[in-house]
């Protein structure tokens, strides 16, 4: 759409958005919305992550909503980099929780011309059909499950298996302190008694880091599995310090 002589593409939205909303399927209003700077009236973020979330942060000082049938909405942007163009996009529906929209992917917007026949054309070959797929998953979502799924309290245990984490990178515990039961789940996962220790350790190198916190993972798994409550500590500071090196004997100075 050509703009008026003297005039910018700013001040041509409002028109466009209405002849936009006339060419939609079904039936769509328009609304413009012109502000400030310091006012930012979007009441929700837009329904995509790219050009049009970029622009809202632009702060543009104008924009329209087209509603439409089933509760639809889509904002129409200025499109700063592309005097010439528009951005159509959906804004993030209202009156859901997050957990509502996962799995979902986000429909997009898309920057049109502003030829409104045209734009029509590209919004409902484009925008329209990820959109309403994506609104009805987030309907279904929120019909399926109203509200998050809370994890459930921890079962009551009558024993407790406690791993200390010392400060050399190694896992453990005493010897003395593990179930006897417990001491063979820990040897099948790598654990080593260490007789001078008195504990059943997990090296630091044993394989790599990751491989070592996935053993630890593997068997607080098990150990619950069984009815153990697993605790992981860190070493008393004590217990885990080095000892002081030895002190150096300086020889003595002879005077002249």
């Amino acid at each position: 759409m050509r703009c008026p002589a003297g005039l910018t593409h700013r001040t041509d939205l409002s028109a466009f958005a209405r002849a936009l909303a006339q060419r939609l399927p079904g039936t769509w209003t328009s609304t413009y919305h012109r502000y400030t700077d310091d006012e930012f009236p979007l009441d929700h973020g837009v329904w995509d992550t790219g050009e049009p979330s970029w622009a809202v942060g632009q702060r543009l000082g104008q924009h329209a909503v087209l509603d439409g049938p089933d509760r639809q909405q889509l904002y129409v942007l200025d499109r700063q980099r592309s005097p010439g163009q528009f951005l159509v996009v959906p804004p993030i529906p209202d009156s859901f929780q997050p957990h509502h929209f996962r799995r979902v992917d986000e429909p997009g917007g898309i920057a049109v011309p502003g030829d409104p026949a045209r734009a029509a054309a590209d919004v409902v070959r484009r925008v329209l059909p990820r959109y309403q797929h994506a609104l009805a998953a987030v309907r279904h979502n929120a019909r399926l499950q109203p509200d998050p799924v809370r994890r459930a309290e921890p079962t009551a245990v009558t024993h407790t298996v406690t791993l200390i984490w010392y400060r050399d990178g190694a896992f453990g515990a005493p010897h003395d302190s593990v179930p006897a039961e417990v001491r063979t789940l820990l040897y099948g996962y790598g654990f080593q008694y260490r007789p001078p220790e008195g504990a059943l350790l997990l090296p630091a190198d044993f394989n790599g880091i990751d491989e070592g916190m996935a053993r630890i993972q593997a068997v607080a798994r098990r150990l619950t599995e069984q009815g153990f409550g697993v605790n992981l500590r860190p070493a008393a500071s004590a217990a885990c310090a080095p000892p002081p090196p030895p002190p150096t004997k300086t020889a003595p100075t002879r005077s002249r």
